[in-house]
């Protein structure tokens, strides 16, 4: 008979009552105690709590390149669309040197009337491996942390345009990350911290012979800053090839001393 009492209706409400309640109180106390720990971080001072967070620093302009078209050349193309090899004429940022090379002659700069005068550098006409870089007349660049080259482009066929760095030491890299086919121009970016590199036979604008990757490469003074594809054109039209409209690079300047200077007889 007890034990049929104890299971009538309404015998243990009480104690679920009870549970619910104790329930709800410890909830209640976790919820305040959150609240009260939200309150006293609110209240530190502002410069202990950014001791807590990472500090992002990101490098400035070193230097953009929009090109322009040389009055003075030549020109071996259409009135339209003229174009010529690539001097130092066509650079319009007057702190900067262009160095061509490979096929110097193949790797022209053409100005499109047609298109709001839209100037740009182009792989389509050379006939094997090119390369070309700038180099600012005073400085090195300072290419760690989050230095990022920036660009406008429009890749054709099977090209891939990948950043190449000379060294101040001479050493030259070619990253893995590279632009690659678009039908029309596109703006894009490479942050250089997730590049990795090889080095780069210069001469012969190839990867280097041992195939190795350079781990942890010191980019803390980079000297000319470019860009190839490792190959040679496929003509006027959409065929293969490489334009490059505009380039930025961002990174901290670093003075060149007469030391860390160097001419290098091999560009142009």
């Amino acid at each position: 008979m007890g034990e049929a009492q104890d299971r009538q209706p309404g015998k243990r409400k009480p104690m679920r009552r009870c549970v619910r309640a104790v329930s709800v109180l410890g909830l209640l106390s976790v919820f305040f105690a959150g609240s009260n720990w939200l309150t006293a971080q609110t209240a530190l001072p502002a410069g202990q709590q950014a001791q807590n967070l990472p500090i992002v620093h990101h490098p400035g302009l070193f230097f953009r390149e929009d090109w322009k078209l040389a009055t003075d050349v030549p020109n071996t193309n259409t009135p339209d669309e003229p174009e010529h090899p690539v001097g130092q004429g066509d650079v319009a940022n007057p702190n900067l040197e262009v160095r061509v090379y490979g096929d110097k002659n193949g790797v022209r700069i053409a100005d499109q009337t047609y298109n709001q005068n839209t100037t740009y550098v182009m792989s389509l006409l050379s006939t094997s491996n090119w390369a070309a870089t700038l180099r600012d007349k005073n400085n090195d660049v300072d290419l760690t942390g989050l230095a990022t080259i920036r660009w406008r482009t429009r890749i054709s066929g099977f090209h891939y345009l990948h950043p190449i760095l000379k060294l101040a030491d001479g050493t030259w890299l070619i990253g893995d990350k590279a632009a690659s086919f678009s039908t029309d121009w596109v703006e894009s970016e490479i942050e250089l911290i997730d590049v990795r590199w090889k080095r780069l036979d210069i001469d012969q604008v190839v990867e280097y012979h041992d195939g190795r990757w350079v781990d942890k490469p010191d980019l803390s003074r980079v000297e000319e800053i470019g860009f190839t594809d490792l190959m040679r054109g496929g003509g006027h039209g959409s065929g293969g090839g490489s334009r490059v409209d505009w380039i930025e690079v961002y990174g901290k300047p670093v003075p060149r001393t007469a030391a860390a200077g160097s001419a290098n007889a091999g560009g142009r």
